[in-house]
């Protein structure tokens, strides 16, 4: 019997979908812990990032098997308000109002409880002047009245606290405000029964609930003055979207107020004028009038920028001087600074993968913070006390006290719950990337996450491409030779006709030189494109190859030494050649110089000294590379890379395995395409003079689409943001304002953030593990030091705006 074979399968990806959740109710790291757990745990939720600052859940899931307003709902119910971000644009009327107005009635609500606390704590601190020596105050000093006290703290500004920890204790996951909440209502409880049952001797400690919750909230309060700081950037931004236009006609160009509406209801094509000191609210192109426009808050560039007719405006930046007439090429969610908004707020969601480890700790940090409550109340009731008697007396207010086993116990297990922090370690991470990727977007700097500064932190070399990145990318036709009897302006008619249509620098720069000559554009057809070589077509009757000799010597075109002298000359001054042949035989040479960027020798100085590696990479010759690079001082080049090889070189430098680099030029073919004595370009391609260490992470800066494979292989790809949208797309910084030596800046930032988020999690796993042990006691039998749970609370809600107001401190150096 024959049978039949198995059909071959194959695993289809599914096509996931992203969406943004605004979550609210999240206190501390253990919560940002539980609600990625809950949403992960969903079914077709392949991966969830959640930011504590920011209050934004980004999900990655496939369509059809989870929806993202059941996620919302779910978590709703276990306690963190959440509602699906609208699809429309960030910076659109009825979204942006909301965010920064949500950010200021949280604030607001959190005033309002702090004051209330206060109060409390003023007519509770009253209560107790006598016993310090002072006055003796009727009716705030009975014990009845701090009972009152301490039952509205809890009634009042403490409710949310007890309610939330005890739903979140109840599903299952503790937080910040569930150990808090214990310690409170601990004290509480044990004063209600001292209160009840004065025959057991115990110590009544309402004050504690009433000190316990206005330290807390003052902290929090602090805190979230701090966090609106660090989000002030993004606040910027999203308030740079004017709410209405005004619309004119095309009838009334230059004069007419026009009709206002709302931004959000402009379309494409339609005019809109902007008078002096206004923000432009769309992206478009004048049509009339003259000014200047403040980018400053785009680009980080302080001087205005000079515009006219033709020239493009983005939405968000200042008219200052003159009345224009745009009209409208982007809106909504398109435009620009909705973009940018969009980038800023992914960079504030993505991780730095060193937080993974806060965020596991602090998954567990409630559960064990109760466990050590738990066994120091055990260990001091039934060991700690009988070992060491003498703790259980005390001297206050020049009086010799005594405390029952119980109550001690029961303060230091209190005292535990409460000074413990995992808000320390859940804002140490989120709140430097906060701070920053603001600077960053204020500089015009657009860093696409915390795990790009943490890369950023480790770079060892930093890879640029020649054209458009050292150089300003718009070069210039310097000579035109011919080699026959062809005349020079017939030479560049020829090799305009050629280039006609693409974009490439050096084909725009023979276009502009022909039409600068007045010269006719010759009809041209059957096009083709070899990226990185050259372009053949058929110009009137004669077919016609333009490019690099490699590219010509695979057409069978040959060169003679006259050429290769002439050529040789040329380039060592700088200047890149690109050869044409009509009809299999070569027919002249043009030769085009690009300038170099006024910045670009101090970027390559100052990132040498920060011990980086840098090293040109280029598809242009290399004499050309080698006379570009010796201007700006970089002694290692790549040179004669074809666009798909690229990534491979960089590739290479990662893993340092240079035969990858070498077979694979091998096995394409080329170097038997290479004259005699070329097959050092293989290897050296063109002068490693000192040996990379091994392995490399690799910073590459490029700009065009024959970057973005590089851009997308190297560790940290940063784009010009004048580059190509896929360039763009692909690299993790991109630098908003064309200066170069926004690379090292980048790479300062970067740096300085890493080093923050060092500092806060050294300080915050610091602080943990000393006070934990000090509130349970380990310093009580030696030196006599109890913490009482007020002090506690103190020292915990403190803790985090050190880690705050340490992030905060990130803007000094910048």
């Amino acid at each position: 019997m024959q049978v039949a074979d198995k059909p071959t399968q194959t695993t289809v990806k599914p096509k996931l979908e992203t969406a943004t959740l605004d979550v609210g109710g999240m206190k501390c790291a253990g919560c940002v812990s539980s609600v990625e757990r809950q949403l992960t745990q969903n079914e077709g939720v392949i991966s969830a990032q959640v930011n504590l600052i920011t209050g934004i859940a980004a999900i990655a899931y496939e369509p059809g098997k989870v929806e993202p307003a059941n996620l919302a709902e779910t978590l709703t119910k276990r306690g963190f308000p959440s509602q699906v971000r609208g699809t429309e644009s960030t910076s659109s009327e009825d979204e942006t109002p909301n965010w920064v107005t949500k950010q200021q009635q949280e604030r607001q609500h959190q005033l309002q409880q702090l004051i209330i606390a206060g109060i409390l704590l003023f007519f509770s601190t009253l209560g107790h002047l006598q016993h310090i020596g002072g006055p003796v105050i009727p009716v705030v000093g009975n014990i009845w009245v701090h009972a009152g006290l301490a039952t509205l703290a809890l009634l009042l500004p403490g409710r949310e606290l007890l309610i939330d920890g005890w739903r979140s204790l109840r599903h299952g996951n503790p937080n910040m405000n569930s150990l808090v909440g214990l310690g409170t209502f601990s004290a509480y409880a044990a004063s209600c029964v001292a209160l009840a049952f004065p025959q057991l001797g115990w110590e009544c400690f309402f004050d504690e609930p009433v000190m316990l919750l206005g330290f807390i909230l003052l902290g929090r309060t602090l805190e979230g003055r701090a966090r609106g700081r660090a989000s002030a950037a993004l606040e910027k931004l999203l308030s740079l979207q004017p709410p209405v236009a005004r619309l004119i006609g095309k009838n009334n160009l230059h004069d007419g107020e026009g009709i206002e509406i709302p931004v959000e209801q402009v379309r494409v094509g339609e005019l809109v004028r902007v008078l002096p000191g206004e923000k432009i609210p769309v992206d478009g192109k004048i049509v009339a009038g003259k000014t200047s426009v403040d980018e400053s808050m785009l680009t980080g560039e302080p001087v205005p920028v000079a515009k006219e007719t033709g020239d493009e405006v983005t939405a968000g930046t200042i008219v200052q001087s003159g009345a224009i007439a745009i009209e409208t090429t982007r809106i909504g969610k398109n435009t620009t600074l909705a973009q940018i908004i969009k980038l800023v707020e992914a960079a504030q969601t993505r991780k730095a993968p060193v937080q993974q480890f806060a965020d596991t700790v602090a998954g567990y940090f409630a559960y064990g913070v109760m466990a050590i409550a738990s066994v120091t109340f055990l260990f001091w009731y039934f060991i700690g006390t009988k070992i060491w008697s003498e703790v259980l007396v005390t001297h206050a207010h020049h009086m010799e006290m005594t405390t029952s086993p119980l109550l001690l116990s029961l303060k230091l297990a209190i005292a535990t719950l409460v000074i413990a922090c995992p808000c320390a370690l859940g804002l140490a991470t989120p709140t430097a990337i906060l701070v920053g990727t603001g600077i960053g977007a204020e500089k015009g700097i657009l860093i696409k996450g915390g795990d790009i500064l943490e890369q950023v932190h480790h770079l060892d070399t930093v890879v640029f491409d020649k054209t458009g990145t050292l150089t300003e990318g718009r070069p210039t036709v310097t000579d035109c030779i011919p080699l026959n009897e062809i005349s020079s302006d017939r030479l560049l008619q020829l090799a305009a006709a050629t280039e006609k249509g693409t974009n490439h620098p050096l084909a725009v720069a023979i276009v502009t030189e022909a039409e600068q000559r007045e010269l006719t554009l010759l009809p041209a057809e059957d096009f083709h494109t070899e990226p990185g070589l050259g372009v053949a077509a058929t110009v009137e009757t004669e077919r016609v190859w333009l490019g690099n000799a490699e590219w010509l010597r695979k057409q069978g075109i040959d060169f003679s030494d006259t050429v290769k002298t002439q050529v040789a000359t040329l380039a060592e001054s700088g200047k890149t050649v690109v050869y044409l042949a009509s009809d299999r035989e070569l027919v002249g040479i043009i030769a085009l110089k690009d300038t170099l960027r006024r910045d670009a020798k101090e970027t390559v100085d100052r990132l040498q000294k920060m011990g980086l590696n840098v090293i040109l990479l280029t598809g242009d010759s290399e004499k050309v590379a080698r006379a570009i690079a010796k201007q700006v001082g970089i002694e290692q080049i790549f040179a004669e890379v074809h666009p798909d090889r690229k990534a491979t070189i960089i590739q290479s430098l990662q893993t340092g395995d240079w035969g990858l680099g070498i077979r694979d030029w091998e096995d394409k073919g080329d170097k038997g395409d290479k004259e005699e004595g070329e097959d050092k370009l293989i290897i050296d391609n063109c002068s490693l003079k000192s040996p990379i260490p091994n392995p490399q992470t690799i910073a590459m800066v490029g700009d065009g689409i024959n970057d973005a494979p590089a851009l997308a292989q190297a560790d940290v790809g940063i784009s010009l943001y004048g580059g190509t949208e896929v360039a763009i797309e692909t690299a993790a910084i991109v630098l908003m304002e064309t200066r170069l030596i926004d690379v090292v800046e980048s790479i300062r930032l970067g740096n300085a953030t890493f080093k923050k988020i060092r500092q806060n999690l050294f300080w915050a796993l610091g602080y943990n593990i000393l006070a934990i042990p000090i509130a349970a006691g380990a310093l009580l039998p030696k030196f006599g030091l109890v913490l009482s749970p007020a002090a506690a609370g103190a020292m915990m809600a403190f803790s985090s705006v050190m880690v705050v107001t340490n992030s905060l401190l990130l803007r000094r150096r910048f």
